[in-house]
């Protein structure tokens, strides 16, 4: 028996087969599309150009392109668009918390990743992990062979979400670690001081990758279900507030859909993808919501 076998279950293989069924030439049109060409429809040879540097073939310049920019452009073949991905985890004690899903905040996520992952394998991707607390603990390198979703989820299905966390400084440590353009997606509550974590985000978006934030959050967190007096406590750090329910409803509502506004605003602004989520949602339907209204907008 394999330590993926949590997350390969049948009914999640389904949902991420229905997902490939329904969402692969979404899926198709958005992977390309990230490096998406402004001279489309020059020639079928190649997806795609770029400025031509010191030290490229001569014999690679575009002259039709030249002849109607006045610049040199090199042909980009499709062997060098490939897109490497990094689905990135949060492994803080807060990702293990659910009220009464079935599936943890963390689970959730690594079914999304591992819908995420199959798919780039499928446009043959190179899709690598990390997985973060107050740093990055672990890691697999970025490979496109089939393989590589069973090493994915191998690895989670052996990791425990615990202990504290610094998201900030983990998404710092993933800017300096790329050493190329890549598909930054992290899976995170965010539960933490939003300042630090936006201006971490910032830097990867000035780094050149291409950012997605999967903010997954439990049912109960984003509708406040309780009754009567209830006792909170904070995963991390194990601190307790006893307070009336009813009487917290309304300023907790506005607090944490404020949470996420902020996080939506500022991501628009520095063009990285907000995908807001919680656990009650069917993840397979909620990725391809996404895909789609990304492929409209690109």
């Amino acid at each position: 028996m394999s330590s993926a076998e949590k997350y390969l279950k049948p009914e999640v293989i389904n949902q991420i087969k229905r997902l490939d069924l329904r969402a692969q030439f979404i899926v198709r049109g958005f992977l390309h599309g990230l490096h998406a060409s402004p001279f489309h429809g020059f020639s079928v040879e190649f997806s795609e150009h770029r400025k031509y540097t010191p030290g490229d073939d001569p014999k690679d310049i575009d002259w039709l392109v030249y002849a109607k920019t006045d610049k040199y452009y090199i042909k980009k073949f499709e062997a060098e668009t490939n897109i490497t991905g990094y689905l990135v985890m949060d492994l803080s004690r807060s990702m293990g918390y659910t009220y009464r899903q079935e599936l943890t905040k963390f689970d959730y996520a690594v079914c999304l990743a591992a819908a995420l992952c199959y798919l780039m394998i499928h446009q043959q991707d190179p899709v690598g992990l990390l997985c973060f607390d107050q740093k990055i603990r672990n890691s697999l390198a970025p490979k496109a062979r089939r393989k590589q979703l069973g090493d994915v989820l191998s690895l989670l299905a052996k990791l425990k979400p615990q202990g504290k966390t610094d998201i900030a400084n983990s998404l710092v440590q993933v800017a300096a670690m790329l050493r190329h353009a890549s598909l930054v997606m992290i899976f995170s509550d965010l539960l933490a001081e939003p300042e630090p974590v936006l201006e971490a985000l910032y830097r990867l978006r000035h780094a050149g990758h291409d950012v997605i934030l999967f903010h997954v959050l439990d049912e109960a967190e984003t509708t406040f279900p309780f009754d009567g007096m209830v006792e909170l406590e904070d995963p991390e750090d194990n601190r307790r507030l006893a307070l009336d329910a009813a009487a917290f409803h309304r300023d907790y509502l506005a607090e944490i859909n404020a949470f996420r506004e902020n996080y939506r605003r500022e991501c628009h602004q520095a063009r990285i993808d907000y995908v807001p989520l919680d656990t009650s949602m069917q993840f397979d339907k909620a990725l391809t919501e996404y895909l789609v209204s990304r492929t409209a907008r690109g």
